[in-house]
């Protein structure tokens, strides 16, 4: 077993311990470690009824609500190149959460007449319509790296890595409901690496957990862009570790290849980048265009507020891996950013005991999300245009700004040329 991690793990070196007292501290099943028959990853049909510990990436299908005669056609496909990044779309789509601003309580039961779209100020007009009844489809992306291990130290009492690790067992384990919901989780260090494609198999889903808490990280490194842009729009990558692929790298399909189901992005990270290959505004253009909400557990806050008096203004010799207060400052701003822009939500976790709480939310605005789509005006300046959505939730023709939160992806980039 551990020479197939070493060889399909991106991390250079995996130590196997069983860390036992650890799973029965945190309440971590230990499951079958087994592989699976090969399938392949990137065929195309509706999800098994049944669960499956590898499945086909999940088929096109019309969301509850949406007008059988009037398919949607593709969504926002973004090819994003070394040095550009090119749009081409047929509909905009905007995921939408509404919420009250003091309760915090999620509207529900909402129709297309409630909800306006505005694209740099002009109305548009809503030509796709869905209501959050479909099941989640759900990429779990989460640094598994000696930075964060670092980071979670600060905890004292047990494996920094488990800073992360925690919520993503929590949240696989409690909220992913098979067969109807599926998950991929990707873990990244200096690369991204796909250990499971999507699935609906609990036995598949507590391999990935198992894996993870068996293992240490290896690498200082915390490539957060190169993640992102693997997860959102796909390319090549390190084969998937739990699957019997004999073949180093393939080709990994993003989110933004998914359509006709309610996706989502759980990111679990402290916000750094270390040494990605793309730049931060590259990510950030990227973000904005794939129309994925993107749900966000920052990691390091009991770390900044233990030593962040004791820290250096700027980084050390090693750069973000031994990281100043204004990095530390900086990655909480990205974090806020991703999730702002895409129509997530950003929570910054100190304590433990903040994370059911933070994960009950998530599980709450993603399972509400509302599927509005509508076609912009044929333009190729390659500039970037602002989306607001506007709700008028009882029906009397005035919206309801100052009562209710809208929570959607904020920019629409126009293709150029």
């Amino acid at each position: 077993m551990k020479s197939k991690l070493v060889r399909r793990v991106s991390w250079p070196v995996l130590s196997l311990l069983a860390l036992w007292c650890g799973f029965q501290a945190i309440g971590v099943p230990y499951g079958d470690m087994a592989g699976t028959p090969s399938v392949s990853a990137q065929s195309r049909r509706q999800p098994p009824t049944s669960p499956q510990k590898r499945n086909p990436r999940p088929a096109d299908g019309e969301q509850k609500g949406t007008d059988p005669k009037e398919a949607p056609p593709p969504a926002d496909i973004v090819k994003e190149e070394a040095d550009a990044v090119r749009v081409t779309t047929a509909l905009v789509n905007v995921e939408t959460v509404v919420y009250h601003k003091k309760s915090g309580q999620i509207a529900t039961g909402l129709k297309k007449e409630n909800f306006a779209v505005f694209e740099d100020g002009v109305q548009q007009e809503i030509t796709n319509f869905s209501t959050p009844d479909a099941p989640i489809t759900v990429t779990m992306i989460l640094e598994y790296s000696r930075l964060s291990s670092l980071l979670g130290s600060a905890n004292g009492f047990e494996p920094g890595r488990y800073e992360v690790l925690r919520p993503m067992a929590a949240y696989l384990q409690q909220f992913i409901k098979p067969p109807d919901d599926f998950v991929s989780v990707v873990a990244y260090d200096m690369r991204p690496t796909p250990l499971t494609d999507f699935t609906n198999d609990p036995a598949r889903i507590n391999q990935v957990i198992n894996l993870l808490f068996r293992n240490r990280p290896a690498s200082s490194e915390a490539n957060l862009f190169d993640a992102l842009k693997l997860v959102l729009v796909g390319g090549k990558a390190d084969s998937v570790v739990l699957e019997d692929n004999e073949q180093r790298s393939s080709e990994y399909a993003g989110m933004a290849s998914l359509q006709g189901r309610r996706k989502a992005v759980f990111l679990i990270s402290s916000g750094i980048d270390t040494f990605s290959k793309i730049n931060y505004d590259q990510a950030r253009k990227i973000a904005q265009n794939a129309g994925v909400p993107i749900y966000i557990v920052g990691t390091g806050e009991l770390f900044m507020k233990r030593y962040g008096d004791q820290l250096p203004a700027t980084d050390g010799l090693l750069g973000a891996t031994q990281p100043g207060r204004m990095t530390l400052l900086q990655a909480k701003n990205t974090l806020g950013t991703f999730a702002k822009e895409t129509g997530g939500r950003y929570f910054p976790v100190t304590f433990e005991g903040e994370i059911p709480s933070v994960l009950q939310s998530i599980n709450a605005l993603m399972r509400n999300q509302y599927s509005i789509g509508y076609r912009p005006v044929e333009r190729r300046d390659g500039k970037q245009h602002k989306i607001l959505v506007r709700v008028d939730v009882n029906g009397d023709g005035q919206y309801d700004d100052k009562e209710f939160i809208v929570q959607n992806r904020q920019f629409y980039n126009a293709p150029k040329g």
